[in-house]
């Protein structure tokens, strides 16, 4: 779990929005907006970063459901696993609203990686 203050504070040419509001509203509806932020911003690695993180961690949050429903035992759990996701799309949320470039664990890495990936 890395916490850094990333230093952009203007506007994006691509969303018109601040870094943070941007990133923030990548988990809204997660994946589907941090799909859709991290097609549209092209330059803002911060936005970038929380859009990545929102698309696996929503994909990640879907499969783990998906799993659970197929035995009667996890199923039952299947709605504390829910909250807890929530719980934590609001944290990763928050932190984005507040410029915290916060890495999910295991998740976090990933995204940032593939943010940083050299685009060809």
């Amino acid at each position: 779990m890395t916490e850094e203050t990333p230093k952009t504070t203007n506007a994006s040419k691509y969303t018109n929005l601040q870094p943070n509001i941007a990133a923030a509203l990548s988990y809204i509806l997660t994946p589907l907006t941090g799909i859709a932020f991290f097609l549209i911003e092209k330059e803002d690695k911060f936005v970038r970063f929380h859009a990545m993180q929102s698309i696996i961690f929503g994909v990640a949050v879907y499969v783990i459901m998906t799993l659970m429903g197929f035995t009667i035992i996890l199923a039952a759990l299947a709605p504390l696993v829910g909250l807890v996701a929530f719980v934590l799309g609001l944290y990763t949320m928050w932190k984005a609203y507040n410029n915290v470039e916060y890495e999910l664990p295991v998740i976090g890495k990933y995204a940032r990686d593939m943010v940083n990936k050299p685009q060809q």
